[in-house]
This record gives structure tokens, sequence and C-alpha cells, in this order.
């Protein structure tokens, strides 16, 4: 009978392309890789790889059982962090991250209205980049986060769609792109981008660098002092540049390419890692409301 283990370094000596990288991962000795993919081989009847040259090739029995054997192991996965889940009966803490352009005095009243229902448990509040609280949640380092989808999905989070933000191009009024009727693609290159990049050096899906000079900040709200002091265009969500816009200092550029602007989507992901209690619940309740459709 074969093991959940032996299904591991399977997979592991798939993903690293060799018996010797699976074992520095695995932080294993290579013959004791080597001996679990052989025993595995007998418990199923089946040869898994090709081994006659300098690294091992999947067989095609060995193609046709990966997926399954993935699969089985993200189930493992599933049962072990609904385990951990249950063992976590009560809330001492919870830990919210907001997408930091999202993050305004109508939610934090919200949010501070919880203050009274659940006195005894902590809740700590961050704002931080969507590129960096998708793998905070898949970490367990934050319990639910809000942010902008991407399209990508993790095996250890939960998501569900809370509503949408709508984003402009913006430069100020003095830049030279600001006097074009109408904007191409090949006139934003050619000028100067503040793109938001977060801490692990990524960058959102929909406003990532197109321009050979480009300036970085970790917030919109920075880009937005940026854009307006004429240092470059950027795209930033329409009801944060409001104000800016109405005030004269920035302007919004026509692109032909995308007139009305971007509709991104915003998610609500939450771990698996931890059982969801009252506070939870009730947390995203509060973000259900605060960016319903």
């Amino acid at each position: 009978m074969y093991s959940f283990e032996q299904l591991k370094i399977f997979v592991s000596v798939c993903e690293y392309g060799s018996f010797s990288a699976a074992a520095r991962k695995l932080k294993r000795a290579q013959s004791g890789v080597s001996q679990s993919v052989s025993n595995l081989e007998i418990a199923l009847n089946q040869q898994l790889f090709d081994r006659s040259g300098n690294t091992p090739v999947l067989t095609p029995e060995g193609k046709a059982l990966l997926p399954i054997a993935r699969s089985i192991l993200l189930q493992q996965l599933h049962f072990d962090q609904k385990v951990a889940a249950l063992e976590a009966r009560y809330e001492h803490e919870v830990v919210l991250a907001v997408e930091e352009s999202l993050i305004g005095p109508d939610l934090l009243g919200k949010l501070g209205e919880l203050a009274e229902r659940f006195p005894m448990t902590n809740i700590d509040i961050m704002a931080a980049s969507t590129c960096d609280i998708k793998q905070m949640v898949s970490e367990g380092k934050t319990h639910i986060g809000v942010v902008y989808a991407d399209g990508s999905m993790l095996d250890d989070i939960d998501f569900v769609t809370l509503g949408y933000n709508h984003f402009i191009t913006v430069s100020s009024p003095c830049h030279p792109l600001a006097e074009l009727p109408s904007v191409k693609d090949t006139d934003l290159r050619n000028y100067r981008q503040l793109v938001q990049r977060s801490a692990s050096g990524k960058e959102p899906w929909f406003s990532y660098a197109i321009s050979t000079q480009v300036w970085y900040a970790s917030s919109h709200q920075m880009l937005l002092v940026l854009a307006e002091q004429s240092v470059g265009w950027t795209i930033v969500p329409e009801q944060l540049a409001a104000t800016s816009i109405e005030a004269g200092t920035l302007k919004a550029l026509n692109i032909e390419y995308e007139p009305n602007g971007w509709m991104n989507t915003i998610d609500l992901v939450t771990t698996r890692r931890q059982q969801s209690g009252p506070v939870r619940e009730a947390i995203i309740e509060v973000l259900r409301a605060a960016f319903g459709h």
C-alpha cells in the first residue's frame, strides 16, 4: 500500500526534475528519496520513471498518475487545515489586511463598531498591496484579506467577490499628455510612468510598467501626489483621484484604447488554516456591506 509521503516525494521529483533536487528541497538523503519512489512503484505495480538517462523521465504511466497524486495531496492539505482550524476554538486575535487604496474613514468607522461587540478580541488592521496580501493569507499571517482580483488561485485560501472599483489614467494638467485630445499606447510609453509596486517587488496586473521610464511607489496615494507634481502619469482608483480632479490638480486622460477606464474586481480572501468564528464572520459582514455591489 502506498503512503502520502511516497506520493509527496513522487510529486517533488517531478516538480524539481531529479532525485537529488527533490532530496535537497525535502531535506532528505538522495538514497531515501530514490528508495521511496522505488517502493511506490512496487506498491502500484507501475514504473513511474525511466532512469536510463542522467535525469529521471516520467513514463506514460507516471504522466497519467501525476495529476491524481497532486489531487490526493491537495485533499490531504485541505483535511489537515480543517483539523487545525477545528482545534482553534477561540478567536483571541483576527488579522485583516486591506488593499491600501480601499481603506477609508467609512470602512474604518464600520469596523470600529465591532470594538464594543467583541471587547476581548484583538483586531489587527493593516494596509498593504494586493500583491502581498494574498500571499500573507495563504501563509496564515493574515486571516482575512481584501484585494483586487488577479485571476490566480491558491490552494489554501477561499475567495468571494465583494464588488468593483473603477480605475482611470491621470496626469497633472501641466503634463504634455494632458494636452492630447486622445492618448495612444505609444504616447504613454514615451513619458515617465508612476507604478505601484509591493514590498515583494510585484506590480498589479492592470497597471504594470509599460514605459521605458518608471518611478515606483508603494501606495496609490503617493502616486497621486507624484502625478500632481507632473513627475509622470499613473493609473489610480477614480474615487481616490476625484477630489484632485475636481480641484484641478489632476486631469483624467482620454485613453484611446480604454476610454472608460478599467473596472477591477474586489475580492475577499480568507485562510483555511483557522476556524471561522463570530468575530471573523462579523468582519466579513462589514466588508460585504462596505464593498457590496
